[in-house]
């Protein structure tokens, strides 16, 4: 059954490697992302992760990538056991970073990685949501799920977006949702302004909000903060 979820975003400047001289600046970011990580896997028997892409996809945990599209040649994988697989460097990004995260909190564990459209309309993340809550709760055993999203891209001048000044406001109601668990008010998080914002994780926080559904949930924020322009929220939610 679902039990708890963990939340992290998903840009290549969590790996070390890929940040380079400005890996003092996400720093923080990365602590608390494998923080959350390793508490989600220390809570549950099984974990899957849930992020966004241009298409619905499904990654089980024989899948091995590399992030040398991104920069440099670091592998990753879904699963700590040995593989002869080549490693994919045409993995989505939420794939990659799943593995990474999976790799530097919880060495031993397995992951699945299950991707939605980034352009999904709330009902079908609803519906999707509810019905993977269904799923896992059909299992005896304690499931977690890690939600890769990132927030608005156009949060200062120089962000990837570029500035706008409906961000902040949007960014600071995001991270308060995610705060409180506010399942409702991610359910209600309008596609076309977060399209046009940049706020690439709308569908994955939607989807967990079907999966959560009227639970109560405790929540701890980890971590929220905008560097280089750009909106991250870390956090946990366990079912009270």
């Amino acid at each position: 059954m679902f039990r708890v979820a963990a939340l992290a975003p998903t840009p290549p400047l969590l790996v070390p490697e890929l940040a380079g001289a400005r890996a003092p600046q996400t720093e923080d970011l990365r602590t608390a992302a494998v923080a959350a990580v390793r508490a989600l896997t220390s809570e549950t028997d099984r974990w899957l992760a849930i992020g966004v892409d241009d298409a619905e996809g499904h990654y089980d945990e024989t899948t091995v990538g590399t992030l040398r599209g991104y920069g440099v040649d670091v592998p990753v994988s879904l699963s700590g056991g040995s593989t002869s697989t080549v490693p994919d460097p045409e993995l989505p990004l939420a794939v990659l970073i799943a593995g990474w995260l999976r790799g530097a909190a919880a060495p031993e564990s397995a992951v699945e990685v299950r991707t939605v459209p980034a352009t999904a309309d709330p009902r079908w993340c609803a519906q999707f949501g509810a019905q993977l809550r269904r799923e896992l709760d059909a299992s005896e055993q304690r499931w977690g799920v890690l939600v890769l999203a990132d927030g608005a891209n156009t949060l200062t001048a120089k962000a990837p977006g570029a500035f706008d000044e409906r961000a902040e406001q949007l960014q600071q109601g995001i991270d308060d949702a995610l705060t409180a668990a506010e399942v409702d008010s991610l359910a209600a998080l309008d596609s076309d302004l977060c399209a046009a914002l940049g706020v690439g994780g709308r569908a994955a926080w939607q989807v967990l909000a079907g999966v959560v559904g009227a639970d109560a949930m405790a929540t701890t924020e980890l971590y929220r903060g905008a560097p280089f322009g750009v909106g991250y929220f870390v956090g946990s939610w366990s079912r009270a």
